[in-house]
């Protein structure tokens, strides 16, 4: 069943075990934030301003850039672009979109700034919407490697985490239901 986001501005079918973080702590704005329950896992979804000095491809690449300067992954070797492709506008419900585009990556993340690193793997689509002059940003961070010495080292192991298939379910769902919110 989809979810309203951003005050029923937008929807999208989030997976099972999904935690809105707003019911925890304090979110921007711009921001709907999602944990699965029982892994580190989490969807972050964001309406950000339209970059318009880089083109599709490139404008993936700046957000992931910009996700890892946030999650303090800058140092050579700390982060890499897998993939990058466009996604038919037949495989979303995001109609109103200019573009989307899908980039698969990865990052070394510590977590509460601990001196462990994680790597995760970051899964991003963008929505480019330049008549709304809007990005939004819908990013899946599906850890891959814990560090022994993280404090996600403690964890229920015979959970069910959410899979690619998961986050596709979410883009494919993605919808614009009143554009009032770009302002």
């Amino acid at each position: 069943m989809a979810r309203t986001l951003f005050g029923g501005a937008l929807s999208a079918v989030i997976p099972l075990n999904a935690q809105d973080i707003s019911e925890l702590r304090q979110i921007p704005d711009n921001q709907e934030v999602f944990a699965h329950s029982q892994t580190d896992q989490s969807i972050i979804i964001e309406l950000l301003e339209y970059q318009s000095q880089v083109q599709d491809a490139e404008a993936a690449r700046y957000h992931f850039e910009d996700v890892a300067a946030s999650n303090k992954a800058v140092e050579n070797g700390s982060w890499e672009v897998r993939e990058v492709k466009q996604l038919s506008q037949s495989e979303l419900s995001m109609q109103e979109c200019n573009s989307a585009w899908l980039l698969s990556g990865a990052q070394l993340v510590s977590k509460f700034n601990e001196e462990a690193k994680n790597t995760v793997n970051i899964h991003l689509c963008l929505f480019r919407l330049p008549q709304y002059t809007t990005d939004i940003l819908v990013t899946f961070n599906d850890p891959a490697c814990i560090n022994p010495l993280s404090s996600s080292a403690i964890g229920n192991v015979a959970t069910i985490p959410w899979t690619l298939q998961d986050f596709q379910g979410v883009l494919q769902s993605f919808c614009l239901l009143d554009p009032g919110v770009f302002g």
